[in-house]
């Protein structure tokens, strides 16, 4: 299969790049920034560049994005034109072209003001019904991204599979708190409890996605690690999440009392990935359970893909936590 993969000079883009090379598909990078795994230097507004490489295309995998850490350094234009206005480039040439499946990156970022409960309520529970409220730019191109994708499918009938993906990125927490007062590591594997997915299942989902986008024709699906928590947790997650997890896994504290970890004291939300599971036959490995049992063993819990292509950055120049390159 001929795949054109958008951002293949990123983080997702070069794991999707090279995962899908390995596998035997004949695959075309196209990113703003020159690489190993960029064939089309170029940017997604470029019409006759995507024209260009979209020719001949089974299929369209659309991670190229303005993400987060943007928001302080580009304009809202800049996102508009990025992440809408290519977007829509991208799946009207995908339709001239006659692609077969389009898949579409997006974010749990999306939910925006959803995500967070009010004062002494329980922990919210995300599903694909949540109706997403966004905090920033960032959250509205996305959102009006992902609406285009399903006015395209159900217009022209391309077959349209959007996955919003939970954290997966390698670089600290935002949260200076955070930071300061938990190890990297730890706040990731608390994280795949309900927030966190790794870079190899975000993969693995899109593989997913392509092969089922013919049967599913449209559809929008949460990507973060299985939960083992279900809404009769919610309320206790909020106020005293150790308890919760101490009864789930019995020997969580005996690995991170060795590692010297915590685990948060209280959980706000929980994604839940049943749907994606479900419908496109995804199955992520890398939960909270494979990773107690990976530091158990004296390993690392990501996986070696996201050990592999490791931090991008979002800069040539320094700006912040998430902006070096």
């Amino acid at each position: 299969m001929r795949v054109l993969v958008t951002g293949s000079a990123g983080h997702l883009g070069e794991a999707l790049v090279r995962t899908l090379r390995e596998s035997g598909h004949d695959v075309v990078g196209l990113d703003l920034l020159d690489s190993e795994h960029t064939d089309v230097v170029a940017s997604v507004v470029d019409r006759a560049a995507v024209r260009a490489a979209v020719a001949g295309a089974d299929a369209v995998v659309h991670s190229a994005t303005l993400h987060k850490p943007h928001v302080l350094s580009h304009t809202r234009q800049a996102f508009v034109d990025t992440n809408v206005t290519g977007t829509l480039i991208l799946l009207e040439e995908a339709v001239a072209a006659g692609v077969g499946a389009f898949v579409h990156t997006s974010t749990t970022s999306a939910f925006g003001r959803a995500l967070t409960p009010g004062e002494g309520e329980p922990a919210a529970w995300i599903t694909e019904d949540v109706v997403p409220r966004p905090r920033n730019i960032y959250g509205v191109t996305k959102v009006a991204a992902e609406d285009l994708c399903e006015l395209v499918a159900r217009d022209h009938g391309l077959p349209c599979v959007v996955l919003r993906t939970s954290r997966f990125f390698p670089e600290e927490d935002d949260s200076e708190q955070v930071r300061s007062e938990y190890a990297d590591a730890n706040v990731k594997v608390n994280e795949l409890l309900y927030r966190r997915v790794d870079l190899s299942d975000v993969v693995e989902a899109h593989v997913a996605a392509l092969t089922g986008a013919r049967r599913v024709g449209f559809g929008r699906y949460i990507v973060s690690a299985s939960t083992p928590f279900q809404r009769g947790d919610l309320a206790e997650l909020r106020r005293d999440a150790p308890a919760v997890v101490a009864r789930l896994f019995p020997d969580y504290r005996e690995v991170f009392d060795r590692m010297g970890w915590r685990m948060f004291p209280g959980i706000d939300r929980v994604y839940d990935s049943s749907r994606a599971r479900a419908d496109l036959g995804w199955e992520p490995r890398y939960d909270f359970r494979h990773a107690l049992n990976r530091l158990r063993a004296g390993e690392t819990p990501e996986s070696a893909l996201a050990t592999s292509v490791g931090a991008k950055g979002y800069h040539p120049t320094t700006t912040g936590i998430y902006t070096t390159r």
